[in-house]
């Protein structure tokens, strides 16, 4: 028998500030058929060997731990691109047939979209995230190094008629390449009823080119808007979504500004995150993180999973720490860590 001081232990993802980890991001794959400007080069990047890689029934089964035995509510999947991943339906499926049952939703760029919506309703996905930094066909192969724009537009049109809704488009905007264009996008998902989200290009791209004084703020944006709509806040309560709401022209539409770097929401951060190698990140911008890959093959059980799982959410630090002048970039792109 084990020690009772070395019995597993018990309850949530609670971190040394009193924070509750509830929503899980996991990456399923570190691959992705874009080459967006602020997140890889062109040539892309050395992807993970595939014996690194989570299989489907592992991914399913942290999945399950995480909701049978830590208290998650929400899964995202994410990439990379998640739609690459053959398995996609099936861990979508394992992951909506849990008790209790977790919403799920999936972060794309919604290449192939249009083919597996309806699979994906099928196996409970309950909504989509679709990124998309322009509406203009130049301006995305400049940013994306790829000509699909027609392809993401496509996947968002059938998101929508699969009844993943409601369908977030979510954007960045970078100095003198798509700023123009946060009108025109907020115009573009007004009419097709997107519900639309600017996050603030954050220091996560591969080639660490990522500088404070060059990022599109929060103020920068709400500027650019509200030079051809009326914007007042949502009184709506945010809890701990990441996204200031605005009513546009009186509502009931609104967009959001995921402010991460200018008004930063890590004291209410209620977010654990799962790599595609099986690491589990207590911060996007984390230094460090914990493996529950070689614990997981080497035969741990549910409960050892869960303790180091516990053990990982523990060491998280109060913030991000971008304002600080010792603050260090993650290794790992945004590609590898996942959205």
């Amino acid at each position: 028998m084990r020690p009772a001081d070395d019995a597993p232990g018990t309850g949530g993802l609670v971190d040394r500030h009193g924070r509750v980890a509830t929503d899980l991001r996991v990456s399923l794959t570190d691959r992705c058929n874009l080459r967006c400007t602020y997140c890889m080069p062109p040539e892309g990047l050395d992807w993970l060997p595939k014996v690194e890689v989570l299989t489907d029934e592992e991914i399913a089964r942290l999945v399950r731990i995480g909701v049978e035995e830590l208290g998650i509510r929400e899964v995202r999947f994410t990439g990379g691109e998640p739609l690459l991943r053959p398995g996609l339906v099936g861990i979508v499926q394992a992951a909506t047939a849990l008790r209790p049952r977790p919403e799920v939703s999936l972060t794309t760029n919604a290449i192939g979209l249009a083919r597996v919506a309806p699979a994906l309703a099928e196996a409970g996905l309950d909504r989509i995230n679709v990124s998309l930094d322009t509406i203009d066909r130049a301006r995305f192969k400049q940013l994306t190094h790829r000509d699909r724009l027609d392809d993401v537009l496509a996947g968002l049109a059938a998101a929508q008629r699969a009844g993943l809704t409601p369908v977030k488009v979510n954007a960045v905007l970078l100095h003198g390449i798509n700023d123009v264009d946060a009108v025109p996008l907020l115009d573009f998902c007004l009419e097709h009823d997107y519900q639309l989200r600017f996050i603030e290009q954050m220091p996560l791209d591969a080639h660490h080119a990522w500088t404070r004084g060059r990022m599109v703020t929060a103020e920068d944006i709400l500027e650019r808007l509200s030079a051809a709509h009326t914007l007042t806040p949502d009184t709506e309560e945010r809890g701990s979504a990441p996204a200031e709401r605005w009513l546009v022209d009186g509502g009931p539409a609104t967009v959001g500004v995921i402010a991460s770097v200018t008004r930063s929401f890590c004291g209410t951060c209620d977010r654990t995150r799962l790599t595609a190698d099986g690491q589990i990140r207590n911060c996007l911008f984390a230094r460090e993180e914990s493996d529950l890959r070689t614990a997981m093959r080497e035969g741990a059980t549910d409960a050892e999973l869960a303790d180091r799982w516990r053990i990982a959410t523990l060491a998280k630090l109060p913030g991000h720490g971008i304002d600080d002048p010792s603050f260090l970039q993650p290794t790992r792109p945004m590609s590898a860590i996942g959205g």
